[in-house]
């Protein structure tokens, strides 16, 4: 990991990512064999009215810059008028901004990891809407941001709004398959106990993924809404169907992108017990818990679901950490890895794809168990 690099490297934290940029920092020196950090503070001052200024603490001339942003951390406030006010994404999308211009175009080259995408389910017009999301990519663009790396994009295909840039989405189907095995020892990886579900249409190419590496049936529910009427923005899901093999004594693994409410992921656990299914896990990259846990404890003592797994992109509230049901995937190591390679321009190609290390570990997993089964 000590090879030559091709520009002195810099991680900026923006607020309320301190933890992940102190992991990531942790890494990065290990590798590189220093007791340096790579780390450069960045200022956020805001007057009493709630405006803000961006100021970085050290020159960023040729640089290559890596700015880390949770745009989703509720949990960061800040005064205006004397209250505290916690952090919008707008709040974030802003702060991200002023840092970039704080570096004032000096950096060798600057690029954005927000792992989970601001506006990303903004990405498409109905009617009379604004295209959040694009806009954002391209005003990133605009003001020299080179890279933008995100995680399980709601829908990758908003990358053609720059279509000039970089901009990679990455998958954690190789953390999150770790993390069912190491939380569920006796869970069997095989199409005779286990299959994949999407929750609607629109995650089929992300459980397809799952799908095809784990060698797993696959079912889908698609989501029968009300297009007369619009709730809280959207249009209400009146039925989840489902479209399948039977799933009568598998356990079964429900993949999608993000937990908002909750409710279309309780929905679909229910019906998937409905049918016979025995044990379901739920893997969500976010877990965003809108309007709460206290369904998610209900739905769990009636037995609904065994296990919900989101990752550590986002901010996740003590209350939540200290679930019986959640298990919380590490995804600071994989982050420090697309730093590393990204840095030494290699290619991260098969950082992205990791279906030669999602085989390796079942073959070894596999290897374990039957050892095991002999002695």
């Amino acid at each position: 990991m000590n090879e030559t690099h091709n520009s002195d490297l810099r991680v900026i934290g923006m607020r309320g990512c301190e933890d992940m940029v102190s992991q990531v920092d942790y890494y990065l020196k290990d590798w590189h064999e220093t007791s340096e950090t790579f780390v450069t503070k960045a200022d956020l001052p805001r007057f009493g009215s709630g405006e803000a200024k961006g100021h970085i603490l050290q020159s960023m001339r040729g640089q290559d810059v890596y700015i880390i942003s949770d745009c989703f951390n509720y949990g960061v406030t800040y005064k205006m008028y004397g209250m505290n006010v916690p952090m919008s994404p707008d709040d974030h999308f802003q702060d991200l901004k002023r840092v970039i211009c704080a570096i004032g175009g000096k950096a060798r080259r600057i690029s954005v990891i927000m792992p989970m995408l601001y506006e990303g389910r903004q990405h498409k017009r109905t009617a009379r809407e604004s295209l959040d999301c694009a806009v954002a990519l391209q005003e990133l663009i605009r003001m020299g941001v080179t890279n933008i790396i995100t995680f399980d994009a709601h829908d990758s295909r908003v990358q053609n709004a720059i279509p000039l840039a970089g901009f990679d989405n990455v998958r954690c189907t190789y953390q999150m398959i770790k993390a069912l095995c190491k939380n569920i020892p006796d869970i069997k990886l095989d199409r005779d106990h286990l299959a994949v579900v999407s929750p609607d249409e629109g995650g089929m190419s992300r459980c397809m993924y799952y799908s095809s590496v784990l060698g797993l049936d696959l079912g889908m529910f698609y989501k029968r809404r009300n297009y007369a009427i619009v709730v809280d923005g959207t249009n209400p899901i009146e039925a989840h169907e489902y479209l399948g093999r039977d799933l009568h004594g598998k356990d079964a693994i429900v993949v999608d992108d993000m937990i908002s409410s909750g409710g279309s992921i309780i929905d679909v656990a229910s019906q998937l017990k409905q049918r016979g299914a025995e044990r379901i896990f739920v893997f969500a990259t976010f877990g965003l818990f809108c309007n709460g846990l206290e369904r998610f404890d209900e739905a769990y003592n009636d037995g609904i679901f065994t296990k919900i797994f989101t990752t550590n992109l986002i901010y996740r509230p003590n209350a939540l950490k200290q679930r019986e049901w959640y298990a919380e995937v590490n995804m600071c190591k994989y982050i420090s890895y697309i730093i590393d390679t990204l840095n030494k321009d290699h290619s991260i190609s098969d950082l992205l794809n990791p279906v030669t290390r999602i085989h390796s570990f079942i073959d070894r997993r596999n290897a374990e168990l039957a050892a095991k089964d002999e002695m």
